[in-house]
């Protein structure tokens, strides 16, 4: 019953099944002690599978600015010790601090489906591997972390088993609204993450909307029978979001001050559709306002194209911008990459400099 219910959270039935692309995929690191060591890999499978490597991507990197130095260079032991953090945190904040359910995979079946259940051969196997201690749970992981990093292990997907439990499909419920009923979507021949997946990634509660707090009317101003639900409180890493078919269309999303301005400058960022990272190692750029008149932030998208860690310097004074260009803002749009324009949301009119790197998002 319970694995019935966890399919119609993340699927809205209990048919579909995870397909190849996301069984494959598992957290795995880019070379230890290489420049980009800090680094997940995120294969070029799927928005929703490079959502989630990306941002546990962002809260492992958390691990590593508390000094600039391990930014990078690291090792193995490091790696994990960091990705178990980094899972640990997630799944802890989804469990509102008091709990956390660690799914692993048996060889043996848990339960007998019924008829109108479709087998996986995976999901009928989970184990699960409840704690009320963090610290307990952050060992535990570390001493299963083979299960999540190795090829094979269906890692990603266990994860997401776990986040899931962990909240609890009544909390999943309550998280939700009239807009959104499940966690991933269906489309273009695979599953993508929903807003409310990413949010439930970010802060812990599946809110499937960016803006703050609650909307009691809908966006011609009527009012709903229910709220729809944002985002009630800052996360410790934030988000990003733009698109320039929905800039196009004038349906880019109002990105709130909540998931802006995180406790840590580092950022999810969804990009045409795509995930990439945005942080600084100067954790009082988001403390001290004067801080964020010349910074530098880092730039890490995952791909194996990616060689080094790019470094942007973002001016927000000199108003470059708006000065050097006659163009309107359409034209601005369509001749700016797309991260400096996913830039300026936060910080408008802002000059970017790629500090001699080729802009390559």
């Amino acid at each position: 019953r319970a694995t019935r219910s966890v399919r119609r959270i993340l699927f809205g039935n209990t048919f579909y099944i995870f397909n190849y692309e996301w069984k494959k995929s598992c957290f795995k690191f880019r070379e230890p002690f290489s420049d980009l060591s800090y680094g997940l890999e995120a294969e070029r499978v799927s928005a929703g599978v490079t959502g989630v490597t990306d941002h546990c991507t962002h809260l492992k990197t958390a691990t590593f600015t508390r000094t600039v130095d391990n930014l990078v260079q690291a090792g193995q032991k490091e790696q994990e010790h960091a990705l178990a953090a980094a899972l640990t945190h997630i799944l802890w904040t989804a469990g509102e601090d008091t709990s956390a359910t660690v799914t692993l995979v048996t060889s043996e079946r848990c339960f007998t489906p019924h008829l109108d259940y479709k087998l996986d051969n995976f999901t009928e196997r989970l184990q699960l591997f409840g704690f009320d201690n963090k610290e307990e749970a952050q060992k535990f992981i570390y001493e299963h972390i083979q299960c999540f990093k190795e090829e094979g292990s269906h890692g990603v997907i266990l994860f997401l088993y776990s986040l899931v439990f962990s909240r609890t499909i009544d909390r999943l419920k309550e998280d939700l609204d009239s807009t959104t009923t499940h966690l991933l979507h269906f489309g273009l021949g695979n599953f993508v993450c929903r807003q409310a997946l990413l949010n439930l990634l970010l802060t812990g509660r599946a809110s499937p909307n960016v803006f703050n707090g609650t909307a009691p009317c809908d966006e011609r101003g009527r009012p709903l029978e229910k709220p729809l639900h944002g985002v009630l409180a800052r996360s410790d890493v934030g988000y990003l979001h733009w698109s320039r078919e929905q800039q196009d269309h004038g349906k880019l999303p109002a990105v709130g001050s909540m998931l802006k301005t995180p406790r840590l400058p580092i950022w999810l960022c969804s990009i045409n559709g795509t995930f990439s990272v945005l942080f600084s190692p100067n954790r009082s750029l988001l403390s001290d306002w004067k801080m964020e008149h010349l910074f530098h932030l880092y730039f890490y998208n995952g791909q194996p194209g990616q060689e080094t860690t790019a470094q942007l310097t973002i001016d927000t004074h000199s108003h470059h911008w708006e000065e050097d260009s006659k163009d309107g803002v359409e034209d601005l749009e369509k001749r700016f990459p797309s991260l400096e324009m996913t830039i300026r949301t936060k910080w408008a009119g802002a000059a970017i400099s790629w500090n001699g790197t080729v802009p390559f998002y």
